[in-house]
């Protein structure tokens, strides 16, 4: 089943057309990996999917419910809706409340949930699942490293309990090992949370490793499409992604 349907989607920034006719999918329960170079228009396409970008033609659907269209006579789901909706974006460069603590930074993330009990419920369980949140709950945020910070926008984006998360660089300008970590998690999120994952990721041969399915995109537009598995083996993603 569809989860996500995005279909024949353009996007412009005045003369430039960072996305052109693009359409994909994201089945329940899958981990869909996006992968392309530096300006492709990856981050474009999530900020699309939850309306931050107008779209100059298409539509995308989440569970069957049109959410984003260039139709004047249809009207998008507002982006902070879309969260009641089930859908939490982790952006590019984490974008944490520096001057926060860990704990306020997860309230953030539970804004929608008027249950105080759940609410505290939910802020145990990231803590049990990113034990270093835990220890330093009432820190200021802006005192974590790169990769803590990471995980702190993840674990905010589960406070919401989304069916979709969506995630724009999760390993950017972290350690190798730290990556590693990130990914072994997303794994975990998606196996034992039944939480569908869409990620966009430039390191290709992590992204590929750790999902079912793959897109490419070069210069707005999706040039493959196949598992990752025959990505991963595929002769031109080897030579113009994995360095091969």
């Amino acid at each position: 089943m569809s989860l996500l349907k995005i279909d024949s989607i353009s996007v412009r920034y005045g003369a430039i057309e960072a996305l052109h006719e693009v359409s994909m999918t994201v089945d329940e329960g899958e981990i869909v990996a996006l992968i392309g170079a530096n300006g492709a228009g990856k981050s474009t396409l999530l900020k699309a999917i939850v309306n931050q970008v107008p779209l100059t033609t298409g539509s995308i659907s989440f569970r069957d419910e049109v959410i984003t269209t260039s139709a004047r006579h249809k009207k998008s789901v507002p982006t902070h809706l879309l969260a009641k909706r089930g859908i939490a974006l982790v952006p590019e460069g984490r974008h944490v409340f520096a001057d926060m603590t860990v704990e306020e930074n997860l309230d953030m993330g539970a804004f929608f949930i008027k249950d105080q009990d759940l609410i505290a419920r939910k802020k145990e369980e990231m803590y049990d699942f990113f034990p270093i949140l835990g220890a330093r709950r009432k820190q200021k945020t802006r005192s974590l490293s790169g990769g803590e910070q990471q995980m702190m926008a993840i674990a905010r984006a589960l406070m919401s309990s989304p069916k979709l998360i969506l995630l724009d660089e999760p390993g950017l300008g972290l350690a190798p090992l730290v990556v590693q970590d990130i990914f072994h998690k997303i794994r975990i999120i998606n196996e034992q949370d039944k939480v569908t994952v869409f990620l966009v990721e430039q390191n290709a041969r992590m992204a590929l490793k750790n999902s079912s399915k793959g897109y490419c995109l070069e210069n707005g537009r999706i040039v493959l499409s196949d598992t990752s598995s025959a990505l991963l083996e595929n002769d031109k993603v080897r030579q113009a992604y994995l360095g091969e």
